[in-house]
């Protein structure tokens, strides 16, 4: 079983893209820039049956490399890019954002608008969470940005934000991740209950996970009031406890649940529950046998259980003879922590490598795998919860999207989603499907 694109001993900068690309470049393949687009909108191509990409996104001003779901609005759909805006953001040499990243809205068409563009610091920048409506103000993190530092001494990176923003564009940061004993690095998108807010960061807190002199930290669960006010809830890393958890959380009854990509007994990730005081518990611990390993997607509910996916693991190997791993799964899970793989991908022309969670329409699951498929960039896929699997739309043919990072949003019976790459200008898409 190998982990494709972050190692305990990753370091610094590194570590944080690492976490969500691979230093070496080979987990997320960016292509060169394209040039700027002349309009806003994209007239709709149709690659295979009932599927369409509506929108592609260019170099700055418009955003680029789309990692978050989109949310749906009175209509409307809000997304993220982690790059593109006309902010130029300094990372390190390994990143392709060329941008600090925008907010966007676009029509179900493909009327695309840029409602803010990041950065650069004391502001936030490059958000790779989804978004979260509240009283129709939005609220999301961005990984890096803000008033403060971390990481390499001779290399700091600002820590991450919380912000708002309205449907005008105008945005404010809430909170900057990083002092003291905060949390570092948040990656996932934020949820609400009861009025207030809460979310993970993937760096920070308490606990180390790396060498002290790097400052590598395990991540933390926290909560945080609409006007800002922060606490921490929790700090991974003790014993068999996760690790550097990369996805939001879910709420059932009360009681939140999410995923840590490493930790845990085997060192693969764990599932988890969490009170909103703080109480935290592992259900499960990913890595043993043909079970999954290293989920980087969050969990949805279906009638009491829990589904998600892992990036690793399962039954079946992908890649070149001299790089082979196992391929990802799907899998269900009790709250009470009795997990079962529904899906082992990589078979023949399947998709493999899902970093995207589920979404769940008239009761069969809708998701995507990063790579794999006809054309070796990525697949759509449904899957019953009994696991039976289908792949719906292969990526990567002509100036078709590829690489999709995010999940999917039902519309109306409709599927909308983004690929991180691919399309006119090679910095990703928005599509449609409709099953």
């Amino acid at each position: 079983m190998r982990v494709s694109s972050f190692g305990h001993a990753a370091l610094g900068a590194c570590a944080v893209f690492a976490l969500l690309e691979g230093c070496s470049g080979t987990q997320a393949p960016i292509g060169a820039p394209g040039a700027v687009p002349q309009a806003s909108t994209f007239a709709p191509r149709t690659t295979t049956t009932n599927y369409r990409v509506i929108y592609d996104f260019g170099e700055a001003p418009d955003g680029s490399y789309p990692t978050a779901r989109l949310i749906d609005v009175s209509g409307a759909l809000y997304g993220t890019t982690a790059g593109g805006g006309s902010n130029s953001c300094a990372y390190y040499p390994y990143s392709p954002y060329h941008g600090c990243g925008t907010v966007f809205t676009v029509t179900p068409s493909g009327t695309e608008k840029v409602l803010y563009k990041f950065g650069p610091a004391p502001d936030g920048s490059v958000p790779y969470g989804d978004l979260l409506d509240v009283s129709g103000k939005r609220y999301g993190t961005t990984v890096y940005g803000g008033a403060y530092t971390c990481g390499y001494p001779s290399q700091p990176f600002s820590c991450g934000t919380v912000f708002s923003i309205s449907t005008s564009g105008a945005e404010k940061v809430l909170h900057n991740f990083g002092h003291g004993g905060d949390g570092q690095y948040p990656v996932a998108g934020l949820i609400k209950v009861k009025g207030t807010l809460y979310g993970t960061t993937s760096g920070g807190g308490a606990n180390y996970c790396a060498s002290s002199s790097y400052d590598i930290r395990c991540g933390t669960v926290f909560s945080i009031t609409t006007s800002g006010t922060e606490k921490v809830l929790h700090n991974f890393g003790k014993g068999t406890d996760g690790t550097t958890p990369l996805a939001g959380l879910i709420e059932v009854n009360g009681t939140l649940y999410g995923t840590t990509k490493y930790g845990g007994k085997h060192g693969f990730g764990t599932v988890f529950s969490i009170t909103t005081s703080g109480t935290e518990k592992v259900l499960h611990s990913f890595g043993k046998g043909t079970d999954g390993a290293t989920p980087l997607a969050g969990l949805i509910v279906v009638k009491g259980e829990l589904y998600g996916t892992t990036e690793n693991g399962g039954a079946n190997t992908c890649g070149g003879s001299s790089d082979r791993y196992s391929c990802g799964t799907v899998f269900s899970i009790t709250t009470s922590g009795a997990e079962k793989v529904l899906r082992s991908f990589g078979r023949a022309s399947d998709g493999y490598s899902p970093v995207a969670g589920l979404t769940e329409v008239n009761g069969t699951l809708y998701g995507t795998t990063y790579l794999g498929g006809a054309h070796a960039a990525g697949t759509l896929f449904s899957i019953t919860t009994s696991g039976t699997e289908k792949v719906l739309h292969s990526f990567g043919s002509s100036s078709d999207g590829r690489l999709p990072y995010a999940g999917l949003t039902d519309v109306n019976g409709t599927l909308y989603g983004t690929t991180y790459t691919g399309g006119a200008y090679n910095d990703g898409t928005i599509f449609a499907l409709k099953p």
